[in-house]
């Protein structure tokens, strides 16, 4: 059976504060450890209310800090925002701080909006240069030779294990030829995952990183003690994904028993979050090993939030044991 992981967005909802929001995260992390799954990992988006991780790399520091197993990293880094350099000083801080504990995943797309891109200071055409930058990046995590000018200080031969992150063909196809694990976005963007999926595996050259090819796969989980309770509280997700469709981005909403959605955009987010298991007990050990079955995955990026923090922990419970 596929190995379990964690993406959390690090949820700030409705009648709570972003400190509460990165407190939860810590204390889902916390329990992750203790049910076994093998990563945690946090995503870089701005200008999002509802989301407390924009400075991804400092929220990891403070989950690698208060767990001592578990691996943590950037489900990713959207390297068209950021210098090379300067991620690797990132990251190669936290490697010496939790050794062989971090994972950095990469992704080419901006995670924001233009107006937020402007003020970052980056622009699109950053993406245009992704594979060279990841490729500037991997150097940095060499060790230092004879001669070389600049260094990563720290960085300069950490133990960080580098991810590709995408959710089309060209994710797969950069990680295939560069040897390295590959994470794909089903769990908001499925409509290529099996092609990213094929691609990947056929083409995987082997490196110093990797020699098999690796893939982990993005889900939506929301796991109850029955059915009905779990497709209340999935309320949550559809609503926030409504509310950014139509432009209007903000913490996210408590469950809603009579929710009602625009056809159009109903639709639009059936499809984008049909990578997904939600249900009780039962229903949520078939969902995944279904999903297992279906796409080969070697593991699961499990996402769930959850407007009540404690049925989000119970959501990761339920899931946990339907491998175990």
């Amino acid at each position: 059976m596929a190995k379990l992981s964690v993406l959390d967005l690090a949820p700030v909802v409705e009648g709570s504060t972003t400190r509460e929001a990165l407190q939860n995260s810590l204390d889902l992390a916390r329990h992750a450890e203790k049910l076994g799954y093998n990563r945690f990992w946090l995503a870089e988006h701005h200008n999002m209310p509802g989301i407390a991780s924009a400075a991804t790399a400092v929220v990891i520091a403070h989950v690698a800090a208060g767990t001592s197993k578990i691996r943590v990293g950037a489900g990713g880094i959207m390297l068209p925002n950021h210098a090379p350099l300067m991620v690797a000083e990132a990251f190669g801080t936290l490697a010496e701080l939790h050794p062989g504990r971090v994972d950095l995943g990469l992704g080419r797309a901006p995670g924001a909006d233009q107006a937020t891109m402007r003020a970052l200071r980056r622009y699109m055409a950053g993406a245009d240069s992704f594979p060279a930058d990841v490729q500037e990046l991997l150097g940095w995590f060499d060790p230092v030779v004879p001669g070389q000018t600049v260094q990563a200080v720290p960085g300069s031969g950490a133990d960080v294990d580098v991810w590709i992150l995408g959710s089309s063909l060209f994710g797969a196809q950069l990680a295939a030829h560069m040897g390295l694990p590959y994470a794909f976005a089903s769990h908001f963007a499925p409509g290529d995952m099996m092609g990213a999926i094929k691609i990947y595996r056929e083409r995987f050259k082997p490196s110093p990183r990797l020699q098999e090819p690796y893939v982990m796969l993005g889900l939506n989980v929301i796991a109850a003690e029955t059915d009905d309770e779990a497709k209340l509280l999935f309320t949550s997700i559809q609503q926030a994904f409504a509310n950014l469709r139509l432009g209007r981005p903000g913490k996210m909403p408590p469950p809603k028993a009579d929710l009602q959605l625009d056809p159009m955009v109903a639709h639009g987010i059936a499809q984008a979050l049909s990578c997904s298991v939600v249900g009780g007990p039962a229903k949520v050990k078939q969902g995944i090993a279904d999903f297992v079955a279906q796409t080969g995955a070697d593991e699961l990026m499990v996402t769930g939030s959850v407007w009540d923090h404690q049925k989000r922990l119970r959501s990761y419970e339920i899931a946990a044991a339907s491998i175990g």
